[in-house]
């Protein structure tokens, strides 16, 4: 495994994060023993570095990172959470509001059961609560020794300076794979510019990218891309036939397509880390092995002429849910 320094944090970390999206029940039901077996298995090939968020099935995805974390040193481990969604009728809403940020760290305190948080996120942008006094509350944590580092995720340039104005952002942990690219425009230069550590998730869009995806599938009840225009109809058909094209590219190079996906997200020179998640844990070998592999230029340019037929697509919003 490879290690980097996550920007201005200072925080050293593995360049593959163990994401936990897909146990917060977003995705479908869990197998518990599988997801532990895979975090685990991920712990022991040499991952620090494990992402996870209070709205993911609030308490149920930090739960079950911490059961499978719990006899490791805490010291060797980079725990990453995230704030700023709470419960409302049948989805989430964004409420980065200090009452709810306090409430929403000690939740996480609890539920990942340690006295701190090394790197805690704001989940989505809230429209309707000042970055001040969201960035105020979250200094005062930081003070208290709750939480010791602080990113965004899902900000665009203007909204992390408006927040920096009062806290340094320090990280960002925005959507980045080969349909969606909108982020080397600004954001990522931003970035780079202003030693924001960049931690990247969906790099196989969604299950796109993996390889197992084709025209008759279908999605389990409570998988979120059942009702994604990502995955039916003219764009999933395009963009399948574009996979293919990126699973030749694969073979030739001896590797698959999903580490394919990955090593291209890691070769942006602004991108630290890429968040992977399974819940089966014989495929964390094949998602780790992604940090080993170096594309060069020519290959780099022949995946720039296969996305030039693809559609770009959007990523799922708290609303969405």
């Amino acid at each position: 495994m490879k290690y980097t320094i996550l920007g201005k944090s200072g925080l050293e970390v593995s360049r593959i994060a163990f994401g936990t999206w897909q146990l917060g029940g977003d995705w479908g039901a869990t197998d518990t023993v599988a997801a532990m077996e895979a975090i685990r298995r991920a712990a022991d090939k040499g991952v620090t570095f494990f992402d996870t968020a209070q709205a993911y099935g609030f308490g149920q995805s930090e739960q079950l990172l911490a059961a499978a974390l719990r006899q490791l040193p805490r010291a060797e481990l980079v725990l990453a959470t995230k704030g700023g969604l709470r419960p409302a009728g049948d989805g989430v809403a964004r409420d980065a509001s200090p009452a709810w940020i306090q409430k929403g760290v000690e939740s996480s305190l609890s539920a990942l059961g340690t006295d701190y948080i090394d790197l805690y996120q704001m989940h989505w942008p809230d429209p309707t609560t000042p970055f001040e006094e969201t960035a105020e509350a979250l200094a005062k944590l930081i003070a208290d020794g709750k939480i010791r580092h602080v990113g965004v995720s899902n900000f665009d340039v203007e909204q992390m300076e408006a927040f920096s104005a009062t806290l340094p952002v320090e990280t960002l942990q925005p959507p980045y794979h080969l349909f969606r690219r909108d982020i080397e425009a600004e954001v990522l230069p931003y970035a780079a510019a202003n030693d924001i550590g960049v931690l990247v998730y969906g790099p196989l869009a969604h299950g796109l990218l993996g390889g197992h995806l084709g025209p008759d599938t279908t999605f389990v009840p409570g998988d979120w891309r059942a009702k994604s225009p990502m995955f039916c109809g003219e764009t999933f058909a395009r963009n399948l036939q574009v996979v293919e094209q990126l699973r030749k590219v694969a073979t030739e190079l001896g590797i698959t397509l999903a580490q394919l996906a990955t090593a291209w997200t890691l070769a942006n020179p602004a991108v630290d880390v890429a968040i992977v998640g399974t819940r089966n844990a014989d495929h964390v070998d094949e998602a780790l092995a992604a940090a080993e592999i170096d594309l060069d230029d020519e290959v780099m340019g022949r995946i720039d002429l296969i996305m030039a037929e693809a559609t770009p697509v959007p990523g799922p919003s708290p609303e969405m849910r």
